[in-house]
């Protein structure tokens, strides 16, 4: 009988993954003998039989993969035949160059969790229960290739029955890294702050004892995955204003995790499409639309018409909220808040003594574990729109996972993100890693969490960069850390970066219009940028329209105390006269600072030029009365949202503006004047929203007519974080559709600043 031998190279998410064991199956399905071993490449396996069987073989390799398994490539090449008895798996080999991806981690599976509740497995309740189809990843390992002893789980000797599981080629822990059970595995403990009744529980009563402190009204630090979370009862008021407080975190709103699905129902109306994502694997954040009346504490999300809710992930949560179910009252859902364990501006904590350090303050007691995380990771949070899904944060269960390129570059880059929302970039040949959640360049303990995660990135995939990109701002954390480094450097300007990003998601290298709008952006002319239509290819742009310039009274200040853009809008529409005006702002307005502020105008003193779509939400939200000051950018924006979403107004109108094609500005001032006079009408102020959007999407198409008229050019993309405003984002699209443009929008990163990283890396690589 003829036989070959084959040798194939597969790279892509093959490593800790079941893989080897699922080649070993396919081999003895086709009784085919040889060896599959990982290495720094990825899977390389040797196979050799009859060539019909190697072609089926190799058909099945791609067709039936375990669940987290992902091939990007396979090399094949015929070698002798070495005639071998057997097919064996063979010890990891470490090599020089390293092209092996790493799962990200992921939920329970179906099998754990079935292990998990059943009273006879030997890991019944058992917190770290995994196998090769679920659990933790990215934030456990240190190097590759994916081996135990590369990993946080190294410090844990396996008894003799994880043992034979681990080297047993059919079962399913087979080589499954963070493999453990109550006798050989992590355990549990419980500390409660003096006076709680209890100082220290390590047993398996700890999980128990939390759920009753929870029931009881206080709030918990939980370890989790990828850091802790805070967590307290959400439907207790109390417990739920006293973790604002102490979070110092006023308004955002709070995660939240539910036992089941049908909890989830309770509390949100939820699509299919929502459903699955809510479901699936990767376990994000999904904000669903809430249902009228239902009960949780009004701070969970004060405001919002929206929750944040995700399902349990981890062995932990499942037990934590089935234990809740014997104390909390039986007549709810069992619902926890789950947010990021930090103060509001720094890093989620993930050591254990960092957590002793920063959460105690915060948390009534924590509920931690001896299985440390190698590199903090946030959950994502995710949405459903018309549009399709859209990520507000992409983090946990998604990276380390990489976006695969439309074309290779030719030189390892570096991209350092934005300063607020950051997330960095690595790449090499057709892969691009973008990192977890970074968070705001604002404070050391980010800064170095931004340089511990490059560093990290570097060593896990194996790439030295030969170039860096950086946002044009001389002062960003970002920037500097870019211009510190000894390689060649190249600024990306912010809202073209944008655009970037949304051409290289979806393999576009023509030029297009885009339009691109958020809050804040430096500009070449030195203003502060954030309302624009541009004409852009990947490697360079030209402004075609913009926001009429405005002053930015105070810089920054500005951005936390909305009425003062609020104020100099009304002051280029009516002049200094606006104070007589008969609206409730001017009863509002701080009289002396403003006069100082028009001074400060006056001689060009800290206000500097802006034309941000994001301030001019933040104007018309003060000028409604919705928020003067805000706790985080972007918040009296969110709000004003929410409000229009109540209109009940069938078709709203809308306001006048003007373009100007010789100068470039989009003049909204008409549109300032016609909003005052329907609040000097008493129109109800969710129409005046409303109308304020649907006006924003008519100037917008405007916009981008006049540059097809000019250009011919059909396809738009929309980039920014104010496309994370859902009223907007579909009114938009579904008039330039009606205008017969084509559009195209983030899909696979966020349309903020999380998404910026690969707009810059995109931008480079073009030039």
């Amino acid at each position: 009988m003829e036989r070959e031998r084959w040798r194939l190279l597969v790279r892509g998410i093959v490593q800790g993954v079941g893989f080897r064991p699922f080649v070993y199956g396919l081999a003895q399905r086709w009784q085919l003998s040889g060896f599959v071993l990982n290495n720094s490449q990825g899977v390389q396996i040797e196979i050799e039989g009859p060539p019909t069987a190697l072609r089926s073989f190799q058909q099945a390799l791609r067709s039936e993969l375990p669940p987290l398994a992902q091939i990007d490539e396979i090399q094949v090449t015929q070698m002798a035949t070495h005639d071998d008895a057997s097919f064996v798996i063979v010890e990891s080999q470490r090599q020089a160059t390293k092209h092996t991806l790493i799962s990200p981690d992921t939920a329970i599976c179906a099998d754990c969790l079935r292990e998990l509740f059943d009273p006879q497995d030997r890991r019944y309740h058992y917190p770290f229960i995994n196998c090769t189809n679920c659990g933790p990843r990215f934030t456990i390992i240190q190097d590759v290739p994916y081996d135990r002893a590369n990993t946080t789980m190294r410090a844990f000797q396996m008894c003799a029955q994880c043992q034979h599981e681990y080297h047993d080629p059919l079962d399913r822990r087979f080589h499954a890294q963070p493999d453990a059970c109550a006798c050989c595995g992590p355990q549990v403990h419980l500390t409660m702050q003096p006076g709680m009744g209890m100082e220290t529980s390590i047993s398996a009563t700890a999980i128990d004892q939390a759920a009753a402190f929870l029931a009881q009204g206080k709030i918990l630090a939980v370890k989790g995955l990828g850091g802790y979370h805070l967590a307290c009862d959400a439907f207790n008021e109390q417990a739920v204003q006293r973790l604002r407080q102490r979070k110092q975190r006023e308004v955002r709103p709070f995660a939240l995790m539910v036992a089941t699905t049908d909890s989830a129902r309770q509390l949100c109306h939820m699509t299919a499409e929502e459903t699955a994502l809510l479901e699936s694997y990767r376990r994000p954040i999904v904000l669903l639309e809430q249902r009228e009346g239902q009960q949780v504490a009004p701070s969970v999300a004060p405001g919002y018409h929206t929750l944040g809710v995700m399902l349990p992930y981890t062995p932990l949560h499942y037990l934590l909220l089935a234990a809740c179910q014997k104390y909390f009252k039986p007549d709810k859902p069992i619902v926890l808040v789950m947010t990021s364990g930090n103060i509001s501006d720094e890093p989620i904590a993930y050591r254990d003594e960092d957590a002793r350090t920063r959460l105690t303050a915060i948390s009534d007691g924590i509920l931690a574990h001896n299985r440390d995380i190698f590199i903090r990771c946030d959950d994502s949070v995710t949405r459903i729109t018309r549009a399709g899904p859209q990520f507000i944060r992409r983090s946990r269960g998604y990276v380390p996972e990489p976006l695969t390129l439309p074309w290779s570059i030719s030189r390892p880059i570096l991209a350092c993100g934005a300063h607020l929302k950051n997330t960095f970039c690595l790449a090499k040949d057709k892969q691009a890693f973008i990192s977890h959640h970074i968070g705001d360049l604002e404070n050391l303990e980010t800064l170095l969490s931004f340089k511990e995660g490059i560093t990290h990135f570097k060593q896990l995939f194996d790439i030295q960069p030969e170039v860096v990109v950086h946002d044009l701002h001389p002062d960003y954390l970002a920037t500097r850390y870019a211009l510190e480094l000894d390689l060649p450097k190249i600024g990306v300007q912010h809202h073209h970066a944008h655009i970037a990003s949304v051409m290289i998601e979806h393999g576009l290298t023509e030029t297009l219009i885009g339009i691109a709008l958020d809050g804040s952006g430096y500009g070449p002319d030195n203003a502060i940028w954030g309302g624009e239509i541009l004409q852009a290819n990947l490697s360079d742009f030209e402004r075609c329209f913009h926001l009429a310039y405005l002053p930015l009274p105070g810089g920054e200040q500005a951005i936390r105390q909305p009425w003062r853009m609020a104020a100099t809008y009304l002051s280029a529409a009516y002049g200094p006269d606006f104070q007589q005006l008969d609206i409730p702002f001017n009863r509002h307005l701080p009289v002396q600072t403003w006069k100082t502020l028009e001074q400060m105008i006056e001689r060009h003193l800290n206000c500097p030029l802006t034309s941000s779509m994001g301030r001019l939400f933040d104007a018309v939200a003060a000028l409604l009365g919705i928020q003067l000051q805000v706790q985080y950018e972007g918040q009296a924006a969110i709000e004003l949202e929410q409000l229009a979403i109540t209109c009940t107004e069938s078709q709203p109108c809308c306001y006048p503006y003007y373009i100007s094609t010789s100068t470039g500005e989009m003049n909204v001032l008409p549109m300032i004047r016609a909003i005052t006079r329907d609040i000097e009408q008493h129109i109800a102020t969710a129409t005046i929203a409303r109308r304020f959007h649907t006006t924003i999407a008519h100037l917008l198409v405007t916009a981008c007519n006049e540059v097809r008229y000019q250009s011919g050019l059909q396809k738009v993309a929309l980039g920014g974080g104010v496309f994370q405003n859902q009223v907007l984002l579909e009114d938009l699209m579904h008039q330039l559709r009606r205008h017969s443009f084509t559009v195209y929008l983030n899909k696979k990163v966020p349309a903020n600043d999380g998404g910026l990283s690969l707009g810059q890396l995109a931008v480079a690589a073009a030039r």
